[in-house]
């Protein structure tokens, strides 16, 4: 069972994110973006992120099942639904926001 974080441990998790945030907005191009991103994440971490993506660009596209997406992906069912649900009914849109922009910048 996970300890329930105090005040102190939110607020301190709430500044390392906004920080985190703000470093990733330093970046200037996909070749710092890449380095970067070698360098905080696991090549397990950085492979999770990159399938999250490309399902939610298969779901996006709308041609395919959860199944089909798991048989061209190998990601879970389970995955694929969480995505679909961040994709689709959560208040975040950062998938949208960014699925759209790189439609739009097509």
């Amino acid at each position: 069972m996970e300890k329930r974080k105090s005040d102190t441990e939110k607020k301190e998790q709430a500044k390392a994110e906004r920080e985190l945030i703000e470093a990733i907005l330093c970046l200037r191009d996909a070749d710092e973006c890449r380095r970067f991103l070698r360098d905080l994440c696991t090549p397990k971490e950085i492979i999770d992120l990159s399938e999250r993506w490309v399902v939610a660009r298969l779901l996006d596209a709308g041609q395919h099942s959860y199944r089909d997406i798991h048989d061209l992906t190998g990601v879970s069912v389970t995955t694929i639904g969480r995505v679909a649900r961040f994709l689709q009914q959560e208040d975040f849109h950062g998938y949208r926001l960014v699925i759209d922009r790189m439609k739009a910048g097509k």
